[in-house]
């Protein structure tokens, strides 16, 4: 069975253990999801298995996601995802968080709360400048960012102010901590990047 899960952030939590130790954790629901499609190296040249998540109303999505899902005759999943597996999987099978262990780590994917236009000092943990000898406004400024007739210019990628934040997270080898399969609850010890609300993908830990 392929364990791999689509999901929505709750928010974070505490649970103690037997004794009484406190550990933070995120309570993330995940699926029920279903297999929509599945890849096959003969025909598609790799392995996988697509999973949707999030059951809309049809007029939520475009009509070749609509068609996509009633090729297979499956109802409008608002969240498509491709998982990479060998595990065998039919078209309209169901997972829930019942393919996970509590003990067991996993990798979550997500996307990170946008900070919009930062600083260097917020955006990339730079000193600033000194706060003596008369300087009233470069407590916060990133100095220089190049010498002068060589190279006379900034280096590509050089560190600088910039946009924040908004971006692709993996967070790896993070232990499950609960499943609650009544009401598809999942809870991971530690943070997961997004705020509440926001989508992640749960898969089974590449390093353990």
């Amino acid at each position: 069975m392929l364990k791999g899960l689509i999901g929505k952030k709750i928010g974070m939590t505490q649970i103690f253990d037997e004794k009484g130790v406190a550990y933070p954790v995120t309570i993330i629901e995940a699926g029920p999801c279903y297999v929509t499609q599945v890849r096959l190296p003969e025909r598609d040249g790799y392995a996988a298995i697509q999973l949707g998540f999030g059951e809309v109303h049809p007029k939520k999505l475009a009509a070749g996601e609509l068609g996509h899902l009633k090729v297979n005759e499956l109802s409008p999943l608002r969240f498509l995802r491709e998982f990479r597996s060998k595990e065998t999987a039919n078209v309209g099978d169901k997972l829930t968080v019942e393919v996970f262990s509590v003990g067991e780590n996993v990798d979550v994917v997500g996307t990170s709360k946008g900070k919009g236009f930062a600083g260097a000092v917020k955006r990339h943990h730079f000193k600033g400048g000194k706060k003596t000898h008369g300087q009233s406004d470069r407590h916060r400024a990133p100095g220089s960012r190049s010498s002068g007739t060589t190279p006379g210019r900034v280096f590509k990628n050089a560190r600088g102010a910039g946009h924040m934040g908004n971006e692709r997270i993996t967070v790896q080898a993070l232990k499950v901590v609960l499943v609650d399969a009544e009401r598809n609850l999942l809870g991971v010890h530690g943070a997961v990047p997004g705020g509440k609300g926001g989508l992640v993908v749960i898969k089974e830990a590449r390093k353990q």
